[in-house]
Parts: structure tokens; C-alpha cells; sequence
């Protein structure tokens, strides 16, 4: 006898409908499993008969053929456990039930309990796509799905819960969706950083315009406060915005415990040993990287030129074009990665190359070999270099109220605002994804603002990307001041953010 059961898979971010097929015949008793299955899903095998025989279930003594369809795509994971015992159950005439507008999800354990999976938000919203009315998935995964309207989640925690409901016994409830709860850990705030005014409005035209940061200063001058502090003042995110990073944390099993969607922007710090494809994504079949982990927030490198060469370089394309695209044998994957790149270092090896106080005991040559770690391809990319000093005794010690984020956070939103409204139905919603073609229709010089530029393009050497940048960055400062036209002030400010195309760490030396 055949049983069909339906479920989904994974590639990438996109979902794809597999039928579980199982069939009872005469024979050696005997187990397999055919349509590309994984190390994984091979396993699965055990799980199922032993989760039947310890929920009281008859396994059949016969040979037992599944097959995952369509055959040719490659299947992995442990979501297939529950479409597979479904399967057997309904070949055997233990349950009896009409389940084709219906998708299995889910983990076994030995026991019968039914556990929870990555990818069921991506899953879930493919299988309303294509008419499916009713999800079956642990009961931990239930909120992720009942995101998606039009579709009836059912939670599971047990083999027996599923047996009850199906026969009618003791139907459950569809799970509602619910509102993503807050979390109880504040952001880190502006106020607690006391002076570094200058860093602090470099790290609100960023977070305005959406812009890459690279902060320079020696140990202890506050980088890392600061980068950490960036997502307090960032603007909330868009309904659709929300709906893509979760699917990117669902798929990588990192949605927090308890919440539905990521609510939040993603403040992602990968430690500087981290491996190449673990910023970019990888695996057979690639999973997404740190890069795309950090999607609509922050990626914050910290001691920048201690990346590996190969780490730093594999951001240079996905920086650029807001995805990454992984190719391997069995296909390739795009994941979205607009982030807010923000990276920091020291000014040398030592750290106290220029500092006010105490000497630097680099040489020259070591200063330059340290700096030469952080490629000039990458360097263009990143649109604000922001100097970030020591604090002296006087501020540090000052009972005076920095300004808190809530107040920067207005700014930022007015300007976003101002943003969206200018760039609707572009393709894109800040100043620093400026398409090629828009450039100069929207970034709009004064004629003192384009002589500045001119003279600063042709004394500093920029580059044709980093020009680009200083007038992406010079429209997000005349956006926070209102102001539609570029002026030769909202130039200037731009053009003193890009420090190291000014090449003044050699001019010290």
C-alpha cells in the first residue's frame, strides 16, 4: 500500500513543496529511503521506529520504501521525521485522514516527542503561496508559523497529540499569531558616552543615511562603545523589513526564544578569527554567513586589521550590491545582506600612534605595513573614517547629561523619512543605496558645493567609488538639516569624514 504526506525544503531562502511517499510490500523487513536524502535524513529512519513503538504504534514488519519527491533536489535535515511516520501510519491504517491540503514539519525524538526545526517561517509562507490550509510543526515552532495569514498552524508536541487530533479524539487548537515580544534588555544608550561629539555626529549621519563607518583611535578611546551604542539610534524597522530577517534567522536557527520575528536590527560581532565563510555563508548547502545574519542592522568588525586578508575581501561584492551569492555543486544561493558595515582600529600596532600623551614606539614602516592590512578596494567602501581620541579627565569626569539616544533617534527618523518619500518606488529607501543613474538627480550641488568637492577630488586623489560616497554622505547631512540642495558646508563636513584618503597618518610619520 502507498501513502503520500506532504512537507517542504529548504534551499536558500527559497522553499520548495517534497511529497513523502511510503510504501508497504512483501519482503525481508527492511527500511530505505530514496530522493537525494542526507546523512541526516537517512537517520531518520531509527527515530521513526522507535518513536512509533514507544508511543504505542505497530512499526511494520515488511519492506518499507520512502520516497522524498521530487527526486532529483537534494533533501536535508531532520524535518522530514514527522511527514515520514505520518506517512507509515496512514500506509498501515492506524489513522485514517484527508491530509491533502496539509504539510508535516518537524523533529522525532526516541521518545515520540516532537521537537523544533530551523526554516519554518520560509516554509510556512511558500506553502500558503501554493494553497496548502493547514501546517503541522512542534509546538515551540507554532508562533514562527502562525505569522503567515491564511494558514491554519497546528502545534504538536507529542506523536500521540497528532493521533488524538487526526482521529477526531482531541482536536487542537490552531495557534494565533501573537505580538513579538519585547525584550527586556535595553539598548545601550548615547548618554552613557561621555565626550566624543564629533564621533557621535559621524554615527548619526550614518545611522541617517545608512552608511559604512570606520572608526580609528587608540585602545580605550571609546570604538567600541560607540559601535555598540549605533543601534539605539537606528529607525524601526519596516513590516517587510522584519518579515525578511526573520525568514534569514529562522533558516540559521538563531530566532530568539519565545519571539516569532526578530523585531530588533541585528547587531552582529563576529570575533576577527572568524573564517571567510563564516562571514559570507557556506556548507554544501550554503547556509547564510554573519553578513547576511546582520541583515537591515549592524555587522561590527572590531580590530579591523586582524581579519584574515581572504575574510576582509569577501566583503567587498556583498557591501556593494546588498547580497551574496554562494555557489557550489549543488547550486547557488543568494542571501540579502544590506548591513550597516561598521569596523574599528587602532592608528598602529601599539595603538598610540598620534595619541596626545603617550609615545608610540612603532616604526614607521610597522605603521605602514599594520595600515597596508585593510585593502584601499575596501577602504573605498566604507564612506565615513571617523577619528575617535582619548578622552581627557574634564569630560570623563563631568556630572553633565550627554544626549541620549531617543533625541539622535528623532533626528535620524526625520531624515529617513525624508529619505523614503524622495526614493519611493526606486528600489531602495536611504542615501547610501543610491542607484548609479540617480546619483546626480538626487544629490543635487550648489555651485560652491561642487567647486569644494572638485578641488577635494583632485588634491585628495579620491577615487571615482569614493567620490560617490563623500556626495552620498554630503546629501544625508543636508537631509538632517533640511536642506534640499548640497552646500559647500554639507561638502565640507562629508569630505573631512574620509581621514585615510587624506593619507594623514603618513604625513605625521
Amino acid at each position: 500500500m502507498v501513502a503520500n504526506v506532504h512537507s517542504m525544503g529548504l534551499f536558500g531562502m527559497d522553499a520548495f513543496p517534497v511529497e513523502v511517499e511510503a510504501d508497504l510490500s512483501n519482503g525481508l523487513p527492511a527500511f530505505e529511503i530514496v530522493g537525494l536524502p542526507d546523512a541526516s535524513v537517512r537517520e531518520s529512519r531509527d527515530r521513526v521506529r522507535s518513536s512509533l513503538k514507544n508511543s504505542g504504534f505497530d512499526f511494520p514488519v515488511c519492506r518499507i520504501t520512502v520516497n522524498l519527491a521530487p527526486a532529483d533536489r537534494k533533501k536535508e535535515g531532520s524535518v522530514y521525521d514527522l511527514p515520514l511516520l505520518t506517512a507509515i501510519l496512514l500506509a498501515t491504517g492506524q489513522i485514517q485522514a484527508d491530509l491533502e491540503h496539509s504539510i508535516f514539519l518537524g523533529e522525532l525524538s526516541l521518545s515520540g516527542e516532537i521537537r523544533p526545526i530551523r526554516g519554518v517561517l520560509p516554509m510556512a509562507i511558500e506553502a500558503q503561496k501554493k494553497g496548502y490550509t493547514t501546517l503541522y510543526v512542534p509546538a515551540k515552532n507554532a508562533p514562527e508559523g502562525a505569522v503567515v495569514r491564511g494558514l491554519s498552524v497546528i502545534p504538536l508536541h507529542t506523536v500521540k497529540e497528532l493521533f488524538l487530533h487526526l482521529s477526531g479524539n482531541k482536536p487542537i487548537q490552531p495557534a494565533h499569531p501573537s505580538q513579538p515580544a519585547k525584550s527586556n534588555f535595553p539598548l545601550p544608550d548615547f548618554a552613557e558616552v561621555r565626550g566624543q561629539e564629533e564621533a557621535k555626529r559621524a554615527l548619526e549621519i550614518a545611522a541617517a543615511g545608512g552608511h559604512n563607518v570606520l572608526l580609528i583611535g587608540p585602545p580605550g578611546s571609546g570604538k567600541s562603545m560607540l559601535a555598540k551604542r549605533l543601534p539605539s539610534i537606528l529607525p524601526d524597522m519596516t513590516f517587510e523589513e522584519t518579515i525578511e530577517t526573520s525568514k534569514i534567522h529562522s533558516i540559521a536557527g538563531t530566532l530568539p526564544d519565545g519571539n516569532s520575528l526578530v523585531t530588533r536590527r541585528p547587531f552582529r560581532s563576529p570575533h576577527h578569527t572568524v573564517s571567510a565563510p563564516g562571514l559570507s555563508g557556506g556548507g554544501s548547502i550554503p547556509k547564510p554567513g554573519e553578513i547576511s545574519l546582520a541583515h537591515n542592522g549592524v555587522l561590527f568588525l572590531d580590530e579591523l586589521p586582524e581579519f584574515s586578508r581572504q575574510a576582509m575581501e569577501v566583503l567587498r561584492q556583498p557591501i556593494e550590491d546588498g547580497c551574496v551569492t554562494i555557489s557550489r555543486v549543488n547550486g547557488s544561493v543568494s542571501y540579502p545582506c544590506s548591513v550597516m558595515l561598521v569596523a574599528a582600529m587602532n592608528p598602529c600596532p601599539c595603538g598610540y600612534f598620534g595619541h596626545p600623551t603617550r609615545s608610540c614606539i612603532c616604526t614607521p614602516k610597522a605603521v605602514n605595513r599594520y595600515l597596508s592590512r585593510v585593502s584601499g578596494p575596501l577602504l573605498d567602501r566604507l564612506d565615513l573614517h571617523i577619528e575617535v581620541p582619548p578622552v581627557d579627565f574634564e569630560k570623563l569626569s563631568s556630572a553633565q547629561k550627554a544626549e541620549p539616544s531617543s533625541v539622535i533617534r528623532e533626528r535620524v527618523n526625520r531624515a529617513r523619512k525624508l529619505q523614503q518619500e524622495r526614493y519611493a518606488g526606486m528600489g531602495f529607501s536611504c542615501n547610501a543605496r543610491i542607484s548609479p543613474d540617480k546619483l546626480q538627480e538626487v544629490c543635487r550641488l550648489s555651485e560652491p558645493g561642487r567647486k569644494l568637492l572638485k578641488a577635494a577630488f583632485e588634491k585628495l586623489g579620491l577615487s571615482a567609488r569614493a567620490y560617490d560616497r563623500v556626495l552620498k554622505v554630503a546629501r544625508t547631512i543636508a537631509d538632517l538639516d533640511g536642506s534640499e540642495e548640497i552646500t559647500a558646508m554639507h561638502a565640507a563636513e562629508a569630505v573631512q569624514y574620509r581621514s585615510l584618503d587624506r593619507k594623514y597618518w603618513m604625513t605625521e610619520l
